[in-house]
């Protein structure tokens, strides 16, 4: 299978740690060129470094338009194009019954989950990828595919990020394909609260691999949804979670 991204550029929001960071580290040792961006720009300094291969970095606010705008316009002026964009920042400022949800960390989790990479899908879209084609993944969750006592509106937004890969998988087809990944618990800080403390030994052996994952095991599946050797793969949602789901239902 060629997993070669020679010639490319990708966008992965988030990148800076994580998920984000391992997918950028991939596709750049693919030959791709990377653009990465969370809040913090020292953060993001410092992964770009680390990435090597002449990964970039502008910092902001990804639930913010105008942090889409100047990202966009910036890879536009370094790289001259965008064919892959990873939406894959994402917030969880509530933990608890959806019942409880305060609205403004409700409206701020769809913000950052949901509009966001909307967001960012329509700008990539019309700077260029309805001339030139392209390729949106979408970091979902294993959550979106049940309900939880305390990651609820998480979840939610989740679900409804696969909805909107659907959709747009079915409007930008066939120049531009759109997929989603849902990863179970990997070992990363965002998730620290869920594995820490020896809770994540306990989860593990539910799994029918016997550990969590880890973000290059996400990585991976982003690197064969941004190839060619996907190419007749759109509208998909890829769950990644050492057999959890199947282990899971019968616990």
């Amino acid at each position: 299978m060629d997993t070669s991204l020679e010639g490319k550029v990708a966008i992965v929001t988030g990148g800076s740690r994580g998920i984000g960071k391992a997918i950028a580290t991939a596709f750049a040792a693919e030959g791709a060129n990377v653009m990465i961006t969370s809040r913090d720009a020292d953060v993001c300094s410092t992964a770009a470094a680390e990435i090597g291969h002449g990964c970039i970095f502008s910092a902001g606010n990804v639930g913010r338009p105008e942090t889409a705008e100047t990202v966009i316009s910036a890879t536009l002026a370094h790289f001259g194009r965008i064919d892959v964009l990873v939406n894959n920042a994402a917030t969880n400022p509530y933990a608890g019954p959806v019942i409880d949800t305060d609205i403004a960390r409700w409206e701020k989790t769809i913000s950052t989950n949901l509009t966001a990479p909307l967001v960012w899908s329509q700008m990539v879209w019309n700077r260029w990828m309805k001339e030139n084609g392209g390729n949106i993944i979408n970091i979902s969750s294993v959550g979106a595919h049940g309900t939880s006592g305390f990651l609820g509106s998480y979840n939610i937004t989740k679900s409804a990020l696969i909805h909107l890969t659907q959709q747009l998988a079915a409007e930008l087809g066939p120049k531009v394909r759109v997929n989603a990944i849902a990863p179970g618990l990997i070992k990363t800080d965002f998730a620290r609260v869920l594995w820490d403390g020896g809770r994540g030994d306990d989860v593990a052996q539910a799994y029918p691999m016997k550990r969590l994952g880890e973000p290059e095991d996400i990585a991976n599946a982003a690197l064969y949804l941004a190839t060619d050797a996907s190419g007749w793969f759109t509208g998909q949602t890829m769950t990644i979670d050492g057999g959890g789901i199947i282990s899971f239902r019968d616990r």
